[in-house]
């Protein structure tokens, strides 16, 4: 994606998964500032932005024309009666990326991406087939993470209320709540149900952690990213040149468990680790392709191997898919999530908010990763105990040569490490 002065892109936020464009960055004061438009115009505007932008011209074979006469014919009294009816008319598109936001859910929106939110710490979206409410993954050290809600579970009640035909906006409003209070959520996993007791909290996300670890391999650099947030690049960079400054032979990067974040952030973050060569371009609704590239300014060529797992979306499918793509580094793990599709976030004039998908995402290689994932070159399957015995147990062995995945990365970089040093010693 090609980012403009006035758009600002985003990966997977704080509460749902999706590829965001905000298409201004004054989205804090518009609708206060403005007239706010009534509510029959306020239906009218959204369904404007849908005709003007959705990736489908067909709108997933919906007669959008007849749409906009059956809303545009009812009378509306109050706002609320046009968001239950905007609602409505989204759902027809059957896409559950493209959603209508009131103006606290637009809010929240915002404050999720700036890396501080008060919650439980959980990402969600909904499924296209199945209509569930899907977590993509905890995010790390949060009240979610230590109860032990894992990847893909799937929320069936939210303080016994049933999520049936609840939509992402609905379901984070019942999770939201006071630091310090609880919600309970009901979780079916691999065919049994199971209940969860969390205790809110307010969270600031860390993206960081890397250390040097002495391993059968050598010296090597081991970088966590948790999530894509604002400071990810930054921090990514500060982390790459001090293990740089330490001499290592070579990275692991875990994105495990990372449900994305900032676009822009996943391209800065790939131009580190890669010199020349596609990162990622985005297909509109009429095919044309904008490409972001590599800018010849790589921190690091030494050897790299991404760990990756079904919790790895959006923002990470893309760093990873560009990285694999271009033969930069080996893909250790499982088969990511399968997240991509690109939302523009508008604010309407009344401070509500629409995220439309306007465009999908393909790798380097042409790739469309939507509802797959990225397949890892070298797959390493954990079953659900070894997963909540790693993550929550049994933290202590995360990152060594008791964690499966990490020990299988260990042994593929020695080789890429001894091919390079033969390869050098040659010259």
């Amino acid at each position: 994606m090609v980012i403009t002065k006035s758009r600002l892109v985003l990966g997977a936020t704080a509460v749902t998964l999706s590829t965001i464009a905000v298409t201004s960055l004054g989205i804090h004061s518009r609708g206060q500032a403005l007239f706010k438009a009534s509510p029959k115009e306020l239906v009218d505007e959204v369904w404007q932005i849908v005709q003007r932008q959705y990736v489908d011209g067909t709108f997933n074979q919906v007669d959008w024309q007849a749409v906009r006469k059956e809303y545009l014919s009812k009378s509306y009294s109050n706002p609320q009666e046009a968001y239950k009816s905007i609602r409505e008319m989204l759902k027809k598109l059957e896409d559950p990326y493209t959603r209508f936001m009131d103006p606290a859910e637009f809010k929240n929106m915002q404050v999720d991406t700036s890396g501080e939110l008060t919650g439980i710490g959980i990402t969600i979206s909904q499924d296209e087939k199945t209509k569930q409410l899907v977590v993509i993954a905890p995010i790390e050290d949060t009240p979610a993470f230590k109860a032990g809600i894992l990847a893909k579970d799937v929320i069936l009640k939210i303080d016994n209320k049933s999520t049936k035909g609840m939509d992402t906006n609905q379901a984070v409003s019942l999770i939201r709540g006071e630091a310090g209070s609880q919600v309970s959520l009901t979780i079916q996993r691999n065919g049994q149900t199971k209940q969860f007791d969390i205790k809110r909290a307010r969270i600031e996300i860390h993206p960081v952690k890397y250390s040097q670890k002495q391993t059968p391999a050598g010296n090597l650099g081991y970088i966590r990213l948790n999530q894509f947030s604002a400071n990810a690049s930054k921090e990514m960079q500060s982390a790459i040149k001090d293990l740089e400054s330490k001499k290592v032979a070579g990275y692991i990067l875990d994105l495990r468990g990372n449900p994305g974040g900032l676009l822009f952030s996943s391209i800065d973050i790939a131009r580190m680790w890669l010199n020349k060569g596609t990162i990622v371009s985005t297909i509109d609704r009429q095919g044309e392709r904008e490409r972001e590239v590599a800018n010849g300014r790589a921190l690091t060529n030494k050897p790299l191997v991404i760990l990756v797992d079904k919790g790895s979306a959006s923002a990470s499918e893309i760093l990873s898919g560009a990285l694999q793509d271009n033969k930069r580094a080996t893909l250790v793990g499982t088969q990511t999530f399968g997240k991509g599709l690109v939302q523009s976030v508008r604010p309407l004039e009344d401070g509500s908010g629409l995220a439309v998908t306007i465009a999908k995402y393909h790798t380097p290689n042409d790739r469309d990763i939507n509802k797959h994932g990225i397949d890892p070159d070298i797959k390493v399957d954990l079953t659900d105990a070894q997963r909540q015995d790693l993550w929550l147990n049994e933290r202590e062995k995360l990152a060594t040569l008791k964690d499966p995945q990490y020990a299988k990365a260990v042994e593929v970089i020695s080789k890429k490490i001894a091919a390079k040093g033969t390869t050098t010693a040659e010259k």
